[in-house]
């Protein structure tokens, strides 16, 4: 039998039975467009993080350590001289941004509206440290620093608690901070999280607010790149440890942190998650292919009568079986195409429904891996599924065939 003529056949055969062909066709296309969809969602997310987080890559914290080991001295705490020790040009060349961080709470006040905040005392380099943005007005300088204005940038927390969300009225206000008088002159751009809460203030206008003490909370640094974290890190051991007259690097009283480490493994998970739901998608597939054989089994019964016949007239098995793998195929591959539409269609929708309902998760995104490999699935389905049907209308002996 050619190619043509049995293609024709089965045809044929999906065409007298189209409810049938449906139906069975239709959990192949659920399954397809469940793998494309939710590997689209993963990539998507996975997308987004590393846009939102993705600066994050080259941050690196210092804060003090708690040095309970044996041989210890007693941990200093980290001082305003450390950050200038890192700041020094040649000191640390691999360092891009120095911010001190200096955390604090206090009450804010508004005329009679008032919020408690976490007010940070840092530089303007805070923003590229902590990958913040400026919504509107402006960050503060280093000359606001140096001269210790009474400047705020806030948090919108802070913009709706105190302002009831009007940044023309809050740009133009000033704000009790505990017991000094600060004026507005910006708001960060929301970060969807407790950060929202927080006000920033010069590093030396915090004194005010937190005793005029000169030691810090910890020191935010940018590495000049991803590749060069790993030196920065070292040049800021090197600094630090004649700061704190640290012998032994087992006994620091300070610690550093990436943030790229964090980051890195935030990727694998989400990686593994987009594994794991296409594998969840995969099971609808599974249930497609069980509907396939079950379809194929029913189409080999009802055909008997025309397998003898075939075989009567001198048709080989190796036919009958080409006959039955090419109708279960081409079933399996006609819903594995409905199915890419489909994924497509909703990846697609998604693009424009995610950022609207959920603006912190990445659009889904189009993946050629995931279709390709969805499609290629459906087809080993069809060929899988068909094969024992196959192989069992072959092996029919054309009397018992014609006697059905």
């Amino acid at each position: 039998m050619h190619l043509r003529e049995a293609l024709a056949i089965a045809l044929q055969s999906m065409r007298v039975a189209r409810l049938r062909t449906a139906l069975t066709a239709l959990g192949i296309v659920v399954g397809v467009a469940a793998v494309i969809l939710l590997v689209g969602l993963g990539t998507g997310i996975r997308s987004g993080f590393d846009e939102s987080f993705g600066p994050l890559s080259t941050a690196i914290i210092v804060t003090k350590a708690n040095t309970s080991l044996p041989g210890a001295h007693a941990a200093k705490s980290l001082t305003e001289q450390d950050l200038e020790a890192l700041s020094k040009p040649g000191a640390a060349p691999s360092i891009t941004h120095v911010t001190p961080l200096r955390n604090g709470q206090a009450v804010m006040r508004y005329g009679t509206k008032e919020f408690r905040a976490a007010i940070g005392g840092a530089f303007p380099s805070y923003l590229q440290v902590r990958n913040r943005e400026i919504m509107a007005g402006q960050m503060f300088t280093q000359q606001d620093n140096e001269s210790r204005s009474r400047v705020i940038v806030i948090g919108t927390k802070v913009l709706n608690a105190l302002f009831d969300g009007d940044v023309a009225t809050a740009l133009s206000s000033e704000v009790k901070v505990g017991r000094l008088t600060m004026k507005v002159i910006g708001i960060l751009k929301s970060a969807g999280d407790d950060a929202d809460g927080t006000a920033l203030v010069p590093l030396n206008s915090a004194r005010a607010l937190f005793a005029g003490a000169n030691t810090i909370n910890g020191i935010g640094v940018v590495a000049a790149s991803v590749d060069r974290v790993p030196a920065a890190i070292q040049e800021i051991n090197q600094v630090l440890d004649k700061q704190h007259d640290v012998k032994d690097p087992g006994v620091r009283d300070y610690q550093t942190q990436a943030m790229l480490i964090q980051l890195e493994q935030v990727r694998k998970f989400l990686s593994l998650l987009t594994l794991f739901v296409a594998g969840v998608a995969g099971i609808s597939l599974f249930v497609g292919a069980l509907g396939v054989a079950n379809i194929m089994l029913v189409t080999v019964t009802e055909r008997t009568g025309e397998i003898g016949i075939r075989k009567a007239i001198g048709a080989r098995d190796s036919a009958i079986m080409k006959q039955f793998l090419i109708e279960s195929t081409m079933l399996a591959a006609f819903g594995g195409l409905a199915g890419i539409a489909v994924g497509i269609g909703l990846t697609l929708a998604g693009g424009w429904v995610v950022p609207t309902v959920a603006p912190e998760f990445g659009a889904p995104e189009i993946s050629v891996v995931a279709i390709a490999v969805a499609f290629g699935a459906s087809l080993l389905i069809g060929l899988g599924a068909g094969g024992y049907p196959a192989l069992r209308a072959a092996r029919l002996h054309p009397i018992q065939a014609l006697r059905y």
